[in-house]
């Protein structure tokens, strides 16, 4: 196994560590409405529990609005408690038109505390990708003994997987800072 296959190795890890985050992110509220908010909330239909995202089409009615047109008129209730119940400070209704999602606008003490959880989520990430490169580095310390690889390319190994580790980084520092930016709007 040469030292570029070793590091070739944890980038689909890298890839789903940012896009985890990024999922995570979307599910954080800031000033505006987003479907991401509610599509994963689990509602109770006939015994199932079913995610939002399959009992009807989300949209945006306006910045602080979401409107969920349900598949069947028999959702709009179960889908109104599910949403009560999940918090988040969300008030509902129904109508004609489906179950109308008003989002309170953002006190300051709730967005510190986003900010808190955007700080957390940041940390994770970036300690998940310094897990996968202490493994990859301590795979590349492992094969120059088993003699493998030779010690320049562990030490080439070692540089090309710090500018992996850095790349994926910034990724996450990135998708922060947007989020951060929204929060602020």
């Amino acid at each position: 196994m040469t030292y570029k296959q070793i590091i070739d190795s944890i980038k689909p890890e890298l890839i789903k560590v940012v896009d985890f985050t990024q999922n995570k992110l979307s599910s954080i509220r800031t000033g505006r409405a987003s479907p991401a908010l509610v599509e994963n909330i689990q509602v109770e239909i006939f015994g199932e529990k079913m995610p939002v995202k399959q009992l009807g089409a989300i949209s945006i009615l306006n910045a602080q609005q979401l409107l969920i047109q349900c598949w069947d008129a028999s959702y709009m209730d179960p889908i109104q408690r599910a949403i009560l119940e999940h918090g988040a400070g969300m008030g509902c209704s129904v109508d004609q038109d489906g179950v109308k999602v008003n989002l309170p606008s953002l006190s300051t003490d709730l967005r510190k505390e986003l900010v808190r959880v955007l700080s957390q989520t940041e940390e994770e990430g970036k300690k998940t990708i310094r897990r996968f490169r202490d493994e990859a580095w301590s795979t590349l310390q492992k094969e120059q003994r088993e003699g493998n690889i030779r010690e320049d390319d562990k030490f080439r190994g070692k540089d090309d997987l710090q500018k992996l580790v850095d790349e994926y980084s910034k990724k996450i520092e990135d998708l922060i800072k947007n989020k951060q930016k929204e929060l602020e709007e």
